[in-house]
Order: C-alpha cells, then structure tokens, then sequence
C-alpha cells in the first residue's frame, strides 16, 4: 500500500470517527427530539438531501468511491481518485457535520432559555458555550489568529485573505475576518441574552449567527469555481468546490430552487464543465433573503496584481441600492417641500 493511500485513510478515518455521531444523531437531536425541533437550518438540508444523515452518508460515499443517494444534490465520488475523496472526506467532516452541529448547541440553548428565571439558565449558557467552541476548535489559540486551527474559525479567516475581507471592518488582506470579528461579538451577546432569560433577542442574535457563518462556505464555493473554470484546476480544486457548495445549496435552495440548481449544475462531483460567473450570479440574487450583504462576501483578489479578479470583485450592496433608493425618495421630497416654500414666500 503506498503512501499517499495510507495518509489517505488515516487522516480520513480520524476525521470521521470524530463526526459521525454528530450527523447519525441529528434526527433526534435536531429534527424530532428536542423542544424547538425542527431546527430551522437542519430542517432546510433535511429537506434538500432527503435524509437526516446526510453528512455521514457523504463522508461514508466518499471512503467507499460511491454515489450518495440522496433526493437533491448527490455526488458520485467514483469520479475521483484518492485526492479528491480525501478532501471530500476531511472538509465534509467540517464543513457539514460540524458546522450544523455549532448550529445545534446554540438552538439547544434557546431551547433551554427560561425568560426571567436567571438560575433556569445554566444549561443553556453551557450549550452555548459549546457552541462556541465547536466553531472555533481547540487549538485556534486564544487570540484567534494562529494558521493551527482546523474548523470554522480557521476556515473564516483563510477566506478573508481571498477576498479582501479581513479585520474588524472587512477591507484588510490578511488577519482575523470580519466575519469572525462579527461572530466573536455576536457570540458575547448570546451568552448574555440567554444567561438573563431573554431568550426572543437570543433567538434574533442565533439568527444573525447562521447567516454570518454561511460567509466562508459561499467565499469557498466562488473561490474554487474561479480555479475550476479559469485556472485550469484539477481534481483537488474540483472536489474542494463541490464541498463547499454541499455546505451551503440547501439554504440557497429554501430561497431560491433554480438558484441552488445552478450553483449544483456547475460545481457538483463530476460537473463536465463550471461557469464560475453562473455560480457568482446565483448566489448574488439570494444575499438579501439569506442575511448575506455583499460587503460580507467581497470580491476574489489577486495577491499578484493587487486587484480583484476580471469580473470577480464585490457586488452591489442591496442594503446600499436600498438605502440609496430610500435617500433619493427622501431627497426629492425635501426638494419638492423647499420649492412650495420658496414659492409661497415669492407670493408673499
């Protein structure tokens, strides 16, 4: 057995045994067990894939070289050789089974949230602790800027550096993201709405959670879309795309089916061909509905030329247009008032 099959089957076994009781759990725990169930999100990917498990069966897909069988969005991994199953294995485990199960701890806590009953609240500020931890992993160092971490902090901030949305306002190329800057506050602020009891305004900060934590996997679909269309990339950048957009299609779908249809046509495992500005498109047309504004996703930058790739930078903000639109209304009143009132003092 060579090398690279042997690193291909320890690091994706560890990898799985870490989260496959996370997604053989999930029906309980997200979808039928529990107070609020079903969880708003997992019901979305419960709905789109078919079936509860379905990180697990993609991660069980891909070790055996086989096709899913879900009811939307299946991926046949005899397509790939051991480069592209082997990412398909790690990032599934990370970017599906963990980043659903962060969802889950923080709805758990809303589900253990007793309003004005302070002492109630233990569980529930343990849950979101949990919550908390699972995004950020255990060796993201306390600062949150090492290159060690492994899980969706980490994810966040090597995002950033590609799209030019680093630092606490989101214009700097390297350094923590704004995303994780957002998600640090948003997080602070959880914690103390569900350890008061106040757990409508948890459940709207829970919410602005989700959205934020959808950023990097849209910044890594667009990403590897670019590298598969225009850069020429193999079955590595092939099958990092297909994850990522695994990640995210079943939300894009609760908004928009063609748009998810779209984003799945040209990045799934086995796509003949990718048409990176169909999948920009796509995903620009559902922002709003999911939370997203542009500014949070930002443009794919080229390091080399100090410049966004051709036709590749940020979209226009529908918060701006919306505020602008707004402005010019607003301003043509006001217009409108000042010329009766000059008027009216002529006539005096």
């Amino acid at each position: 057995m060579s090398f690279s099959v042997v690193s291909f089957v320890l690091t994706s076994y560890v990898l799985f045994l870490c989260s496959a009781k996370f997604s053989k759990g999930a029906e309980d725990k997200m979808l039928k067990g529990c107070p609020g169930c079903p969880y708003t999100d997992f019901k979305y990917f419960n709905d789109y894939y078919g079936t509860p498990d379905y990180a697990h069966q993609w991660v069980e897909a891909a070790f055996a070289g086989e096709s899913t069988k879900f009811s939307r969005g299946n991926a046949d991994f005899s397509k790939y050789g051991f480069d592209g199953r082997e990412q398909a294995i790690k990032k599934g485990s990370a970017y599906m089974n963990i980043f659903m199960y962060v969802i889950r701890e923080f709805e758990d806590a809303l589900d253990d949230c007793k309003r004005g009953i302070l002492e109630d609240n233990y569980n529930s500020v343990h849950a979101w602790d949990e919550g908390v931890c699972f995004y950020t992993g255990s060796i993201e160092g306390q600062d949150g800027v090492t290159d060690d971490g492994k899980l969706l902090h980490q994810l966040a901030d090597k995002r950033c550096e590609n799209f030019m949305t680093c630092g606490p306002d989101g214009v700097d190329e390297d350094g923590m993201s704004k995303v994780n800057y957002d998600l640090l506050d948003l997080f602070a602020q959880g914690n103390a709405e569900v350890d008061s009891g106040n757990c409508q305004a948890a459940r709207q900060t829970t919410k602005k959670i989700t959205a934020k934590m959808y950023v990097p996997m849209i910044q890594g679909t667009l990403r590897y879309a670019y590298k598969v269309d225009k850069l020429s990339g193999g079955e590595t950048e092939k099958a990092e795309g297909a994850i990522f957009a695994a990640s995210v299609l079943p939300k894009v779908h609760s908004v928009s089916p063609q748009a998810a249809q779209t984003i799945y046509d040209n990045m799934k495992v086995g796509a003949t061909s990718t048409n990176s500005a169909a999948v920009k498109n796509a995903f620009e047309s559902v922002y709003s509905e999911m939370g997203i504004d542009c500014a949070d996703v930002g443009g794919l930058w080229n390091e080399a030329t100090k410049d966004y790739y051709p036709g590749y930078g940020p979209c226009a903000s529908s918060l701006s247009s919306t505020m602008s639109s707004s402005a010019l209304k607003m301003s043509s009143a006001i217009a409108m008032a000042l010329g009766v009132v000059g008027s009216l003092l002529i006539a005096l």
